[in-house]
């Protein structure tokens, strides 16, 4: 489901304004649509995670900062949806990467007291295996469109690189079917049966990076051995 959650402890008909989605895989029609809401108590937001590639070693940080500055600001602005969006990547624009910036926010939220007023959606490029999409869901995603793995199935398909498909519709349900499955599987073993339980639950281990990075962005996560630090991942994005 997406949309703000309000108080657990209580029931009221505000709980009943959110969207029931029928996998948290959406294709782009499925965000278009989402994006289109616009009722009472339901309604959305784009945040680009996008920032400059010509700045100091700190600008990743800084990225960070500002987008959960216009999180906090998109909160106290009405909108119950948040889309988490990288669209726009080009030689002067690199983007936070996916997991960091919805975790970073998740618990941006968590301390600020208004994570359940919110729900976060994730438009990337990045996420395009199952073990991805599992690890954003664990970390706050309520759903993801991976739309470059979508149009990367439409261009098989035109070049007649997957045998058996000449519908690139049909290639990518059952990419997403195939998504569904595996993320199930992936849940099951750790012993939840629903998605909504595996929500944000983070049961990883962080392997390689500094315990600085892991208690601010991605707080109570079990980290062992360190590694490395926000400049290194900056480095890495560029």
């Amino acid at each position: 489901r997406l949309g703000a959650q309000g108080n657990l402890f209580t029931e009221t008909p505000e709980h009943a304004r959110q969207l029931r989605i029928p996998s948290p895989v959406l294709t782009d029609i499925d965000l278009a649509k989402i994006l289109s809401v616009d009722a009472p108590g339901l309604s959305s937001i784009t945040l680009s995670t996008l920032f400059a590639t010509d700045g100091a070693d700190q600008v990743l940080e800084q990225a960070m900062a500002d987008l959960c500055e216009r999180a906090s600001q998109a909160i106290a602005d009405g909108y119950s949806i948040i889309v988490l969006s990288d669209r726009g990547v080009d030689r002067e624009h690199a983007a936070i990467p996916s997991l960091l910036a919805v975790a970073g926010v998740h618990h941006h939220l968590i301390r600020e007291g208004t994570r359940t007023q919110v729900g976060l959606v994730v438009e990337s490029g990045e996420p395009r295996e199952i073990a991805h999409l599992g690890l954003l869901i664990g970390y706050g995603a309520s759903a993801i469109n991976p739309y470059l793995a979508y149009a990367t199935l439409r261009d098989l398909v035109q070049q007649d690189a997957l045998p058996g498909f000449t519908d690139p519709e049909e290639a990518e349900k059952n990419y997403i079917k195939a998504a569904n499955k595996g993320l199930l599987k992936i849940i099951s073993k750790m012993g939840i049966s629903t998605v909504h339980s595996y929500h944000g639950a983070q049961i990883f281990e962080a392997v390689g990076l500094s315990q600085d990075v892991v208690d601010r962005y991605f707080t109570w996560t079990a980290s062992r051995i360190g590694g490395i630090g926000l400049k290194s991942l900056h480095g890495d994005v560029l």
